[in-house]
């Protein structure tokens, strides 16, 4: 590959992506730009696992508590930050590093996004009305008709999307072939090094995570949680407050579980989460994979820029 312009280091929960990144920019002139969608919450500071404020005063990374828990913050918004962010790190001199394992961001980074219209209801309603008559069956193949590509990948029973590509056309006159073809010229327009740190061990990387939470609970995630309830008065229901670990704790101060299957609740919510970003990552083109904890990592990592 041509010499990397920006580089990527992902990996599932609690891998050690954070300790390479930091060792990389003790070695090289970089910029760190987090790619976590809990780490970008003011006050969601233990139970995100968030680099601890000597941490963030030795080794900056942007996009780190920027919005409050209750402000939405999207792949969207993301994109367009991370953007400025490379561009002006790169301005700089300095090599641009994102990393975190919130895979979306980086999907949404790389490949752009498609500028769909929002949901109309009164044209759901017509099709779903339409559906009743002729079947969803019937309705993909008058997709078929103007958009053979996306009938295609759609199933003639996939009632969601078959009603959403109907939609959109109806919406705009255009297919949703077109809407994502117009994304794909908006790809990221730079050579990237992706690394994915993980323990080869499924085993190894649950006792991490269990290693973790342990201690969080030590450093006081479930005083955290109440905080922000209780304090700050955050709705439960907040997407900020329904991430991995936070729910689980709420869950327990609520009464409905108790400490021991709190503790649990978390470990295994947070498993299937790093399964799924590992899931996420076996798919990622060109990436280069790293065992957590290897010593040799920095050097791998050095070597390959």
């Amino acid at each position: 590959m041509a010499k990397p312009e920006v580089v990527f280091i992902m990996g599932p929960t609690a891998s050690g992506k954070t300790d390479l990144a930091m060792q990389l920019y003790d070695n090289q002139p970089c910029e760190l730009i987090s790619v976590d969608s809990a780490l970008v919450y003011r006050g969601l500071d233990i139970g995100s696992a968030k680099p601890t404020p000597e941490e963030l005063a030795k080794y900056p990374h942007h996009l780190i508590d920027i919005c409050e828990p209750d402000e939405p913050y999207s792949a969207s918004q993301f994109r367009d930050d991370a953007l400025n962010l490379i561009e002006s790190a790169r301005a700089a001199g300095r090599l641009p590093v994102l990393v975190g394992g919130t895979m979306l961001y980086y999907k949404t980074l790389m490949q752009g996004i498609a500028d769909l219209p929002s949901a109309d209801e009164a044209i759901r309603r017509d099709i779903v009305t339409e559906a009743d008559v002729i079947g969803w069956p019937g309705l993909h193949a008058e997709l078929a008709e103007f958009d053979p590509d996306s009938a295609a990948r759609i199933k003639p029973r996939d009632s969601q999307r078959i009603q959403r590509a109907i939609e959109v056309y109806r919406l705009t006159g255009k297919t949703l072939t077109q809407f994502h073809a117009e994304q794909s010229e908006d790809k990221l327009p730079y050579e990237v090094l992706s690394v994915a740190i993980s323990p080869i061990d499924r085993a190894i990387l649950r006792d991490r995570i269990r290693q973790r939470f342990m201690a969080m609970i030590e450093a006081g995630v479930i005083q955290e949680v109440e905080h922000l309830l209780n304090v700050k008065g955050y709705d439960p229901e907040l997407p900020a407050m329904r991430s991995v670990g936070y729910r689980q704790v709420i869950e327990y101060l609520q009464g409905h579980r108790d400490y021991e299957l709190m503790i649990e609740n978390v470990v295994i919510a947070t498993a299937r989460l790093a399964k799924r970003q590992v899931t996420w990552l076996r798919s990622w083109p060109d990436v280069h994979w790293f065992e957590s904890g290897e010593p040799q990592n920095l050097t791998k990592l050095v070597a390959l820029l």
